[in-house]
């Protein structure tokens, strides 16, 4: 696939190592030479130095006979701009564009071919927001995915000593929840992937991921570790576009406080969150936080827009009592360093941005794709179709279907019937298939294995 990218910078560059490495064609532009020239030092890709929306920059990106234009520039206008150029001169099939705006993003009758052509919307503050929210909900979870419209979850947990199944065989989580199904697709342990069987034992520190459905997810997580309490007092430090969104969010739910250190942003969050307590101060100063009960605080969630300043402030409030800490870091070199330490989570908002972009540029029928640790690893959810006859995946059980090594099915979904995988399923056209993929290099391999052959048609 011949795909252009616009903007150079943390999702742009991300982005354009994935595609590259799966061997697509891939432009780059950006006005930055240096971020250019080290993307082409280390990637098989081309670069173009030019202004993103400029027509001329455009075909010399080779906008002419592109299958895909992918604008992740700083700017809402110059992504959009460069979308309706591509659309108008170019007649590019796929343009993608990143929005951060709400006031753009409020009006989807905007977004369509007869006013602004972008076919696919990607809000990075909107992902992560979810990803925050459904992080609060679920106590104890280092990752929560949504698939099938949020039917099924997959969610990564620690596990913990004391909890019912470390030092047991898989297989027993069936006798001690008889009444709910649940598949283990992977268990990272010290940063090694392990694929589940029956009798592998669960360790102690051990990150599990585990599907199930969405209302059977709570009992999963409490096999793995203590169950922790429902979160009911939540801090946010930045007030913010994601700090605001999540507080918007939640209000009402929690009891929740949000420090922000202008003075006019407060007075400006304070009119618009109801039930939000919206403090005017610094994250970081300790007598605050004292006076604002930071031993009580179920989750305080660092999210201004300064790596440095999250890391500190969370690794301050932890210290202070806070149960559990998320922070928000876009420098991927420091989550490695930080996460399970003092810092409870560290949330990467190029990661999920990716794979909400990877949904819309990968082959095959694809409605879901999630990134996965730092990007190693990846959850897709696929449509299969065709027949017995025309494909290697439909018409068979799961257990005669040969997946790529490394590569697990979780569950399939069914109309709204959700069925966990287990070897004597068979796999019907149209299922939502969802599978783990401890190694990203096998997408291909998947891809593949889903084709439909010619005798279908």
């Amino acid at each position: 696939m011949k795909i252009i990218i616009l903007g150079a910078g943390q999702v742009g560059g991300t982005l354009a190592e994935h595609l590259a490495i799966e061997q697509n064609d891939v432009t780059v532009v950006d006005t930055n030479v240096d971020k250019l020239r080290a993307l082409q030092d280390r990637l098989d890709l081309q670069t173009v130095n030019g202004h993103a929306s400029h027509p001329i920059t455009l075909l010399r990106a080779g906008a002419e006979d592109a299958d895909m234009l992918i604008a992740v520039t700083n700017s809402d206008e110059i992504n959009m701009m460069a979308c309706q150029i591509a659309y108008t001169l170019f007649k590019t099939p796929t343009k993608i564009s990143r929005v951060r705006s709400p006031n753009y993003l409020a009006h989807d009758e905007l977004f369509n071919n007869d006013h602004v052509p972008v076919d696919v919307l990607i809000s990075p503050e909107q992902l992560v927001t979810k990803s925050m929210r459904e992080l609060i909900a679920n106590p104890g979870a280092l990752q929560v995915l949504d698939f099938a419209d949020g039917r099924v979850q997959l969610v990564a947990v620690r596990a913990f000593y004391g909890g019912p199944l470390v030092g047991q065989q898989l297989q027993e989580i069936r006798k001690h929840m008889p009444r709910v199904d649940t598949r283990v697709a992977a268990i990272f342990r010290r940063d090694q992937s392990i694929i589940p069987e029956g009798n592998t034992v669960v360790e102690a520190d051990d990150e599990v991921f585990f599907i199930a459905a969405k209302e059977h997810i709570r009992a999963v997580t409490s096999e793995l570790r203590r169950l922790d309490k429902p979160y009911k007092r939540i801090m946010i430090a930045g007030g913010g576009n994601i700090g605001s969104r999540l507080a918007a969010a939640i209000d009402g739910e929690y009891q929740v406080k949000l420090i922000e250190r202008s003075y006019s942003r407060c007075r400006e969050l304070s009119e618009k969150l109801k039930d939000v307590i919206v403090l005017n101060g610094n994250a970081s100063d300790t007598e605050l936080l004292a006076s604002e009960n930071i031993e009580g605080t179920d989750v305080f969630c660092a999210l201004t827009n300064n790596d440095e300043v999250n890391i500190m402030t969370a690794m301050l409030a932890k210290r202070m009592g806070a149960r559990k800490v998320i922070t928000l870091i876009t420098n991927p070199a420091y989550i490695d360093l930080l996460q399970g330490d003092e810092i409870d989570i560290a949330m990467s908002p190029q990661q999920i941005t990716i794979g909400s972009l990877l949904t819309h540029v990968r082959r095959g029928d694809i409605y879901n794709v999630h990134s996965l640790r730092r990007g190693a690893a990846e959850a897709i959810e696929m449509i299969a179709h065709g027949d017995a006859r025309s494909s290697k995946v439909v018409g068979h059980r799961l257990d005669e279907i040969d997946l790529p090594d490394g590569v697990t099915i979780g569950a399939i979904v069914r109309g709204k019937e959700v069925l966990i995988a287990h070897r004597h399923i068979v796999v019907e056209t149209d299922d939502h298939v969802i599978l783990f993929l401890v190694d990203k290099s096998q997408v291909g391999a998947v891809e593949k294995l889903f084709q439909v052959g010619l005798n279908f048609f």
